[in-house]
């Protein structure tokens, strides 16, 4: 499991989702530079989303061993973070000064890019499979 690639990503991109959790997503400038922290999971919406996404997260790399599976929860998984950091865009832009955001604002974009890459792995690793199972029913014939 853990010598695969894909593993790698999947844990990866599950990690900074994980870290989403318990870190802050921006930081509000009161009066007298005062800094009041706002994290993910004080916005419902937010939270609901990061559960899905973590939910598929770690689905996608317990599965192993189906890996069309596996490929399909992780693009799942990689379409959900991309439009969870499009929504974070939208924040982003719509915000008053005062707002200013965190570097963890894009950890979503980073970890729906090691979906994707996980995804990519995972179908060449079928297509290895599949290959080499074609080879040896042609040997045995």
């Amino acid at each position: 499991m853990w010598q695969r690639v894909q593993t790698l990503y999947l844990a990866l991109a599950t990690a900074l989702v994980a870290v989403l959790f318990f870190s802050p997503m921006a930081f509000v400038v009161g009066p007298g530079g005062r800094r009041e922290s706002i994290a993910f999971v004080e916005k419902l919406p937010y939270l609901a989303i990061l559960i899905s996404i973590a939910a598929a997260q770690l689905f996608a790399l317990v599965t192993y061993r189906a890996r069309m599976v596996q490929m399909r929860v992780a693009v799942i998984a990689a379409l959900l973070l991309a439009g969870f950091q499009a929504w974070l865009a939208v924040d982003f832009f719509r915000a008053p000064d005062a707002i200013v955001f965190r570097f963890t604002a894009v950890f979503p974009v980073v970890a729906a890019i090691l979906d994707f890459l996980a995804a990519r792995a995972i179908f060449s690793d079928e297509l290895l499979v599949r290959s080499s199972s074609r080879l040896r029913a042609a040997k045995r014939k």
